[in-house]
């Protein structure tokens, strides 16, 4: 008898046992499935380039079927331009185990790598990847980080202002010297420049406190001033504008939004497309599984002609009309 209970004993702890184990896994599998991604966006500073490429990767995951608070949790963060914020938020995301990282700017990219190796990361415009350490290849990064670089048609744009301007003798060239990105294209144009034979002019600014007094001296000595892809610049462009046209000095961005700012004309980057690409590396991480270290680095080669009008008018610069014709059908317009 004694056995008998003991047999009855076991097979009722093997039937609770496995009824406890079949709602387990049971609830275990519908807490896996009903996990959303977590996509954590690191942004450095506020400023119309960088919220253009916040602007195209957010159109691009809801392109494709992400929609935030559904099913993708999309963590926005802004750091400010402070280097201890890029630290903490890149800290955050990693104890917050979001499935990817985007940074958007140089700095913010920088700040990611430090805080993991482990969490995919997607650039959000970087512009010499390989060159900043970031990755060990552009074709082969290897390593958990992939995306967009923002390297400008520079060559083109050299181009560009010398159709504006043929009479062009003295260039002018204004970067931020903390500005990894901007110190980059400076050098590639001032050697481009130099080879073409123009004298060149290259300044440098600290902060954005800088900006009026150095580029006041600059537009005194030349004919056109060249800005590189330069956040902080980008955010005190008005300015730029402002200073150089008193002086009757145009100013030729990289940026395309910065052209909207004041700028005279460009053969740049959209901000917004560098944004959908970099959405692009995104969902192709999350739906299809793709690992970074397989992804190479996207360069757009081909920029988009946008001209001021309303700042040529000012300045008194017709633009040719092969140009006005290549805006209108290619590019656009700012009147």
């Amino acid at each position: 008898m004694k056995h008998v209970k003991r047999l009855y004993g076991t097979l009722i702890f093997l039937f609770a046992f496995l009824v406890f184990a079949f709602f387990y896994v049971g609830h275990q599998q519908n807490a896996s499935q009903n996990k959303i991604p977590k996509v954590g966006v690191l942004q450095l500073l506020s400023h119309p380039a960088l919220d253009q490429i916040n602007k195209g990767l957010d159109d691009t995951l809801a392109k494709n079927g992400y929609k935030n608070g559904k099913n993708i949790q999309i963590i926005f963060q802004n750091a400010q331009g402070d280097q201890s914020n890029l630290r903490t938020i890149s800290k955050q995301f990693v104890q917050d185990n979001v499935d990817v990282a985007v940074g958007i700017a140089t700095p913010s990219v920088q700040s990611l790598k430090n805080a993991t190796s482990t969490i995919p990361i997607v650039m959000g415009a970087v512009t010499d990847p390989k060159g900043f350490g970031i990755v060990p290849s552009n074709t082969h990064p290897g390593g958990n980080i992939t995306g967009v670089s923002d390297q400008a048609p520079l060559e083109d744009q050299l181009k560009l202002m010398r159709q504006i301007m043929p009479n062009m003798k003295k260039l002018g060239i204004i970067y931020t010297s903390s500005d990894m990105s901007a110190t980059t294209e400076s050098k590639k144009m001032r050697k481009l420049a130099k080879a073409a034979g123009l004298d060149v002019n290259v300044v440098s600014i600290s902060n954005i406190n800088d900006l009026e007094q150095v580029s006041t001296n600059l537009s005194q000595n030349v004919d056109a001033i060249f800005v590189p892809t330069d956040n902080t610049i980008a955010s005190g462009m008005k300015l730029l504008s402002s200073v150089a046209a008193k002086q009757n000095v145009p100013v030729f961005p990289a940026a395309d939004t910065m052209v909207k700012d004041g700028g005279l004309a460009t053969l740049g980057l959209s901000q917004y497309e560098l944004g959908q690409k970099a959405g692009e590396d995104v969902v192709a991480i999350l739906k299809h599984h793709k690992k970074p270290a397989d992804m190479p680095i996207t360069f757009i080669k081909k920029g988009h002609l946008i001209i001021n009008e309303k700042m040529a008018q000012k300045l008194n610069i017709t633009f040719p009309d092969s140009l006005v014709n290549k805006a209108q059908k290619e590019g656009r317009i700012i009147k």
